[in-house]
């Protein structure tokens, strides 16, 4: 699986994770009766949401992910591709997470509020992840493919042949242009 699809695919995961959760948080207050859930719920998810734009708001990578770029092991053929496999292998903890708040609000409807805020987070902060790597694909004449490896293993990506684009060299030329100007 390529991973800009990876990485886009994360961002919506948490964002449905998020909405699955508040809609729960929301539903768990109604049955309970409880009249101050909501309102803290949702100042805690604006906060969230400020929080996700803030970290999200930079169009390069993240350390993290130009590490995994930079360690990225380089071949010439195309990995083995299963991307639903992939996103399981490598989506599981979201999953479970998502799985266990929303049984515990049954419970406590607070947990699901919770974890609806960092969903948010995360999927605000991830959201200009991949357009940051295609970026760099397009530079260096790259693609960055997500290996399979184990699920408690940390990622993985593969570098194989893709397409140069002269996109960023324009940028490069129109910037100086209007510097001289």
């Amino acid at each position: 699986m390529r991973f800009t699809d990876f990485l886009k695919a994360t961002v919506m995961a948490s964002a449905a994770m998020a909405t699955l959760l508040a809609a729960i948080t929301v539903a768990a207050a109604g049955t309970q009766d409880d009249q101050l859930l909501v309102p803290f719920s949702a100042a805690w998810w604006v906060i969230a949401a400020i929080s996700g734009i803030t970290l999200g708001r930079r169009a390069e990578t993240s350390p993290p992910i130009a590490r995994l770029l930079a360690d990225a092991r380089t071949t010439q053929a195309l990995p083995e591709q299963q991307p639903a496999r992939t996103l399981l292998n490598r989506l599981w903890p979201l999953l479970l997470a998502t799985i266990v708040a929303a049984a515990l609000s049954f419970f406590l409807p607070q947990v699901a509020a919770i974890a609806t805020g960092f969903a948010i987070i995360w999927a605000l902060a991830w959201r200009r992840q991949d357009a940051a790597v295609t970026a760099i694909e397009g530079r260096d004449g790259v693609r960055y493919y997500v290996e399979r490896t184990s699920p408690l293993r940390a990622i993985q990506l593969t570098r194989t042949p893709g397409f140069k684009t002269g996109a960023w060299e324009l940028d490069e030329v129109a910037a100086q242009a209007a510097r001289r100007e």
